[in-house]
């Protein structure tokens, strides 16, 4: 096993701990494997009757993946982005369909691969910290890990906006949009591990939900999003911006700024990887994301971004096109192949 994730056992409670807290707890294909192959040894244990993960620290769950080593590996070609993307994607897909029930405390920040790690399960409890994004986009990627399938749930019109522009979201709209399903002051998930450590787990809901109900209290109030949001709901990304263009509201305008500042090609392929999404079932999603993972090693708006964003810092990305209307279709097309070879899960 390996120090960047810690395993415990507490009555009949497993517990994983994200340990990387100086990187936002963000994930590496070692933690993904460690986590995954732990996860299936509890499913099986008798005397396991829940999972619950958190991260280490106090300002990240999980802030994502390791954005330098997938931009050097593309770079390199040395297949270690592949690998990440295979073992990531297939925990993932264990998490979606885990027997027993999954707890996340989703407290802190909440980006990339630590919303894969939690929106999947049954039991996502927001803090007062919660801050949630898919905000790929802006390093010329695509909200993966499961994205395309669970944000066109949330409708078409949220699901575009929190995809597209890579918008952040505190506790009370990350709970009113069922992104996190149960709310718990920040101060008392030490006592959600407490709780369901003494009590007689037997992997069933109803013996979790007993617990939850006690610790549980109303959300902080939620501040209705504009009518506006609509317009994410247009036909084409194209369409999307001339509808926020025309409307006046400093809200509108702020969305159409943020699309602006994406990558023209990583907007378009976002909006056609969800609308895809929307209709497939998870794992059919989750090999669609793949292949278009790989097709981003070969696009110049994903190294460009990640130096923009995370090399050189300059925040002054060189995107491939210079608008919407200018990115090819062929060049999006491309990248909704099926993947080489098929993505692996762990039945």
């Amino acid at each position: 096993m390996t120090d960047q994730v810690h395993f415990e056992v507490f009555g009949n409670l497993g517990v994983i701990t994200l340990n990387r807290p100086k990187a936002l707890n963000a994930l590496t294909t070692e933690m993904c494997a460690a986590i995954t192959k732990t996860m299936l040894a509890w499913e099986e244990d008798t005397r396991i009757g829940a999972v619950l993960v958190q991260g280490a620290g106090d300002r990240a769950f999980c802030a994502g993946g390791d954005i330098i080593m997938l931009h050097d590996s593309g770079k390199a070609r040395d297949g270690r982005a592949e690998e990440f993307w295979r073992v990531e994607y297939a925990l993932n897909d264990l998490i979606y369909r885990y027997k027993k029930p999954y707890i996340s405390l989703i407290d802190g920040i909440v980006m990339g691969g630590g919303v894969g790690l939690s929106v999947h399960g049954r039991y996502r409890i927001a803090g007062d910290n919660t801050l949630f994004a898919m905000p790929e986009t802006g390093i010329g990627y695509f909200p993966d890990v499961g994205g395309t399938y669970f944000l066109p749930r949330l409708g078409k019109a949220i699901g575009n906006w929190l995809g597209m522009t890579g918008a952040r979201l505190k506790t009370a709209q990350t709970y009113a949009l069922g992104i996190a399903n149960a709310y718990i002051p920040t101060e008392r998930h030490g006592d959600v591990i407490t709780a369901l450590s003494k009590a007689q787990l037997d992997g069933s809901d109803i013996a979790v939900l007993n617990i939850l109900e006690t610790l549980v209290q109303a959300p902080p109030k939620f501040e209705a999003l504009p009518s506006v949001i609509e317009a994410f709901a247009k036909d084409t990304p194209a369409e999307i911006l001339r509808a926020l263009h025309a409307d006046d509201s400093e809200w509108a305008q702020k969305q159409a700024s943020l699309l602006h500042s994406k990558s023209p090609l990583a907007v378009c392929i976002t909006f056609e990887a969800l609308r895809q999404g929307a209709h497939l079932n998870f794992r059919d999603a989750m090999c669609q994301e793949l292949g278009i993972s790989l097709a981003f090693m070969t696009t110049q708006d994903f190294y460009e971004g990640v130096r923009a964003a995370v090399i050189d810092k300059d925040r002054n990305p060189k995107w491939s096109s210079e608008s919407l209307e200018a990115v090819n279709l062929s060049e999006i097309e491309r990248h909704f192949i099926v993947a080489k070879k098929p993505l692996m899960f762990l039945d």
